[in-house]
């Protein structure tokens, strides 16, 4: 092989075909499949529209023909195939297709019984007026460029896109390994959804939908329900049933007359589908099928038999045909350039933040060129004050630059100045041009005051920004074609959840999952346990408690941060299974901060406190009520010392015993009441004084008349009267809870406990074993313990749950 055997590469097919796909999927993912979140946009509509905006191909302009379009795009921006830019092009002239098309089509460019358009040579083109709000200020350095494949020219990253694009048009693509389908919207709701989001950045889904209804499809329909739309806007992804719009007609025969369609579905298609359901006896009643569409509308007509039940024959179609469909909601686009799953009100936050940058960029370049017009008029005026003198240095210097130089070193002139004085036309002499030179030089100062006011104050640009909606609402708002109707009977789905004790469990790599409590059988103490969840070998379980479905739960972080969820809203698993991530249900936690303890909560109005409890030994006290309004990105529960963690939180009534555990064996018990009520940003006061390797495990609000259960790692444990301990003072080292040597390991729990209560034991592998308390011996208070649960080597007990009886909930 000679030379060549030093430039060959010996790689696997395995690693090979990684790498590639990989590459493959990316560039799909970002450069072709998904919508950017900022213009709405893919690459090839975006070329598309940019590549007709340098033809000059406004809506004021005539049409031109589509493959000179096709081949401008094909040539300078998109090199792929012809045909899949002309089926971009012409789905953006489709009335059915976009809720607000961006280009005016002149031929056939297809219908909503699935026709194709007719080729590009035949068929013209040119943007709409609302394609011209998504280029607007294009040429005033609103939008970063790119090379083109070529490198022979720029072509823009994004559009400055005045219009929320991805909102009123939604978007749909498959990429590799994800997909994205976002419904169309009213312009009118979107603009007032994204003032109110201005105004109240804190304004809740809810609030929002009373504002912005839900989708509205452009060929209009019926929603039915607004749970999934709810779900959509919450989550990011949800489905919705969408129904045709259909009227019955008396005449000799009932007629069920469809004039509205659900999105997406072609009509013919759905003609067949009827008249085949009729000829196989799937649907009985109908005696004749027409289609009486025409350039006023749609309108099927479904002509019933004399016997037939018009509510029956409606709700079989309904059922059997795409006359109701269900649209399945991902709202999934490209933010910073990766994908991500947003929820309507990040959409719109991330539209606000766009414009915001869109007109800061927008305002530097007008006052960058106002001060440089200003700049120049200033030259002028100095020329049209000292006219005679400049005519006589110009008269008197034999060339171009002498005449420039000379300018400059008598009225300490720029070069630019100089040039513009020298380039001035003679008529400008005249005191009319002279007035109009003084006028300019005025209007432009008070504009350079006007921008650089703007650009002072955020308060000011955010202002611009819903003047320009309220305009693109005056231009192109029009009325809601979809209408959404309430599922009958009207229920939250809160009534659809079954209210019923769950046992939550978590991982130390943040998947969690909920079970219903009945999954584990009563076991006897010392079992082996039954494994509660799959575990890789760096990844087991860290939480596990019970709570109900219908209670919200408190999740409170290590950083001192409460998060908010239903119980239902946890996903349900199967025991095996290895749950969800739990990102995905609390998008804003931080790198590092991970769930530490939970609380179920039905009323934050009762007069209840939460006692928190720091692993370096701080407490606090803060009334529950301080907590009650919810907030989807969390809230600072407890302010944290550098280093230290939050490790436990209890309800108290506030007059009960406060028990902080350590994990060498410790207890300090005393009063609640030794803690002061503190503010919700409090850092706390010191609970128990620990030595140098010690930390706090655990914490708890005691009754007095029960046990104290240990348990250690090693998985023993015992149980001792509450009177065995003494009560000392907040911030005394307490007294000992149970013998922490080789056999038993550190303390990892240490709460009150009542003879019918049970626990739920969780190691580091995933086994559980679920125990009555009653079975475990009662013992002195500094004593060794007996076995809980039987360990594998290398295993260890990592977290306790304790179960209550229903009616002590």
């Amino acid at each position: 092989m000679g030379n060549n055997e030093q430039t060959i590469l010996r790689r696997t097919v395995e690693s090979e075909m990684k790498k590639s796909f990989i590459d493959y999927a990316m560039s799909v993912i970002t450069s072709r499949a998904l919508p950017d979140v900022r213009d709405g946009l893919k690459p090839v509509h975006r070329r598309i529209l940019y590549a007709m905006n340098e033809m000059g191909l406004t809506h004021n302009k005539p049409f031109k023909k589509s493959a000179r379009v096709v081949g401008e795009v094909l040539g300078k921006y998109h090199p792929h195939g012809d045909q899949a830019v002309y089926d971009a092009l012409v789905r953006m002239a489709q009335w059915f297709s976009l809720r607000y098309p961006l280009i005016e089509g002149q031929g056939n460019f297809g219908s909503i019984d699935g026709d194709s358009p007719a080729a590009m040579r035949y068929t013209e083109t040119r943007l709409s007026k609302t394609a011209s709000t998504l280029l607007e200020d294009i040429e005033k350095d609103t939008i970063d460029w790119m090379d083109n494949f070529d490198g022979t020219l720029k072509e823009p990253v994004v559009l400055p896109a005045r219009l929320p694009n991805l909102l009123v048009n939604g978007s749909s693509g498959i990429a590799v390994g994800m997909a994205t389908n976002m419904p169309p919207h009213n312009l009118n709701e979107i603009v007032d959804g994204i003032i109110r989001v201005i105004d109240d950045p804190d304004v809740t889904t809810a609030e929002l939908m009373s504002i912005i209804k839900g989708p509205d499809f452009p060929t209009g329909g019926i929603i039915c329900g607004k749970s999934g739309i709810l779900e959509a806007y919450s989550k990011g992804r949800g489905h919705i049933k969408v129904r045709g719009k259909t009227h019955f007609e008396e005449e000799d025969r009932t007629k069920i007359v469809v004039t509205e369609i659900p999105y997406m579905v072609n009509k013919s298609k759905l003609l067949e589908d009827i008249a085949e359901l009729v000829k196989n006896k799937k649907i009985e009643g109908i005696s004749d099928l027409r289609d009486e569409s025409d350039r006023k509308g749609l309108r099927i007509v479904i002509e019933l038999k004399r016997d037939a039940i018009k509510e029956v024959v409606l709700n079989q179609l309904f059922e059997h045909t795409n006359l109701q469909t269900t649209y399945g909601i991902l709202n999934l686009a490209l933010v910073n350039g990766e994908p991500k799953i947003l929820s309507l009100k990040e959409i719109i936050q991330n539209y606000i933040d766009f414009r915001i940058e869109i007109v800061t960029r927008r305002t530097r370049f007008n006052l960058r060129k106002a001060k440089e017009r200003l700049h120049i008029l200033d030259g002028l005026l100095i020329a049209l004050n000292h006219i005679d003198e400049i005519l006589q240095i110009i008269r008197r210097s034999k060339e171009y630059e002498e005449a420039k130089t000379a300018l400059i070193e008598k009225f300490s002139l720029s070069e630019i100045q100089a040039k513009a004085i020298l380039d001035m036309r003679l008529h400008k002499l005249t005191g009319m041009e002279s007035e109009s030179v003084r006028r300019e030089h005025k209007e432009i100062t008070e504009e350079i005051q006007r921008l650089e006011e703007i650009l002072k104050d955020k308060k000011n640009i955010l202002k611009i920004i819903k003047e320009e909606l309220l305009d693109l609402k005056e231009k192109f708002g029009d009325k809601r074609k979809t209408e959404i109707e309430e599922e009958a009977p009207s229920i939250e789905i809160e009534d659809l959840i079954a209210e019923e004790e769950v046992v939550i469990l978590m991982t130390n790599t943040g998947y969690i999952k909920r079970l219903p409590v009945n999954v584990y059988k009563v076991q006897r103490r010392g079992g082996k346990g039954l494994i509660g969840m799959e575990t890789k070998e760096e990844d087991f379980v860290v939480k596990s408690f019970v709570t109900s479905t219908h209670n919200y739960i408190m999740f409170f972080t290590n950083y001192g941060k409460v998060y908010w969820l239903k119980g239902y809203q946890v996903p349900e698993g199967s025991r095996h299974s290895k749950g969800r991530p739990i990102v995905n249900l609390l998008p804003k936690l931080s790198q590092g901060e991970k769930i530490e303890t939970a609380i179920p909560v039905d009323d934050f109005e009762k007069k209840y406190f939460l006692v928190f409890a720091t692993k370096n030994g701080l407490v606090k006290k803060t009334a529950l009520s301080a907590y009650k309004n919810i907030r989807s990105n969390g809230i600072i529960a407890i302010r944290l010392n550098k280093g230290d963690e939050l490790i436990s939180v209890k309800l108290s009534n506030g007059d009960q015993t406060v028990m902080i555990a350590s994990r060498n064996g410790k207890a300090c018990m005393f009063h609640e009441k030794e803690i002061r009520e503190m503010g919700r940003n409090a850092h706390g006061v010191i609970g128990i004084r620990l030595e140098n390797d010690d930390k706090v495990v655990s914490m708890d609000i005691l009754d007095g008349k029960n046990d104290i259960l240990c348990i250690t790692e090693n998985g023993y444990g015992k149980r001792s009267p509450v009177e065995s301990y003494r009560k000392t003072h907040r911030g005394s080292k307490g007294v000992k809870t149970i013998v922490t040597n080789e056999r038993n390991g550190k303390v990892v729990f240490a709460e009150e406990v009542k003879d019918e209560d049970e626990i739920l034991v969780t190691t580091k592998n995933g086994m559980m074993v679920r125990v009555k308390v009653r079975e475990i011996r009662r013992q002195g208070r500094n004593t060794m313990g007996v076995r809980i649960i039987r360990l594998n080597p290398e295993d260890k007990v990592i977290s306790v749950a304790k179960i209550i009886e229903n009616s002590e909930k």
